[in-house]
């Protein structure tokens, strides 16, 4: 028969009983904490599918910044419990390397976003974390709705030999700015690939259809990013 003797003998045993009855960890704590989490978590999951205007979701991503504060927030709380903890945990996370690239600068915020609300939670700090994740929010939804200037559009068009010297000088005077970006000439005329800005991009599509333009096209981007 096993007795409390025998569990007595092994000192690693012992260890974990302690650690598994740490007075700082208690199992109202430790929920209490995964619960905030998972609220601010969910929320944050939210703000990502909703506020972003990418061309493609990217789904991985925004689960990823979603599951990991509940990892920092129980860092936080092992680190809080025990010095020997801290300094593993220190030499641990020493190590580790992420080599996938992050492209989006706001990607980004919402990773620091991740991580603040792991290490309020975890220290106990939820007014802190609700109220920077509702002011992250208002901010984001405020720059994403704000247009200062105009938005840069590249114009791709194709002119008949000759009609560049008719085309060329309305196209300037209808547009705040034009960059040539390149020049090809065919056997059938010439091809421009010209950065703009324009205020009414409708009206100057209206305005190339009436010039002698064989065929144009007028695309968006913001950034890396075509709209």
């Amino acid at each position: 028969m096993i007795t409390t003797a025998y569990f007595s003998s092994f000192p690693i045993l012992d260890y974990i009983g302690d650690g598994l009855r740490s007075p700082e960890l208690s199992f109202s704590a430790v929920m209490s904490v995964l619960l905030m989490v998972f609220l601010l978590s969910m929320y944050e999951f939210l703000v990502y599918r909703l506020v972003s205007r990418r061309a493609f979701y990217n789904r991985s991503f925004n689960i990823s910044i979603t599951v990991m504060p509940f990892f920092i927030a129980t860092i936080i709380l092992c680190l809080q419990s025990n010095l020997v903890i801290t300094l593993g945990t220190i030499g641990a996370l020493a190590i580790l390397r992420y080599r996938t690239a992050v492209k989006d600068p706001v990607d980004m915020l919402y990773l620091l976003w991740s991580v603040h609300t792991g290490i309020v939670c975890g220290c106990g700090l939820y007014l802190v974390g609700i109220l920077t994740s509702v002011a992250a929010t208002l901010v984001l939804l405020l720059m994403e709705h704000l247009s200062l200037g105009r938005r840069p559009l590249i114009l791709v068009m194709h002119l008949s030999e000759g009609a560049e010297q008719e085309v060329l000088p309305q196209l300037k005077s209808a547009v705040s700015s034009l960059r040539i970006k390149s020049r090809s000439r065919t056997a059938h005329g010439m091809d421009y690939v010209a950065e703009i800005s324009a205020k009414d991009p409708d009206a100057l599509t209206s305005l190339l259809s009436s010039l002698p333009v064989d065929r144009f096209s007028i695309v968006e981007y913001d950034s890396e990013d075509i709209l």
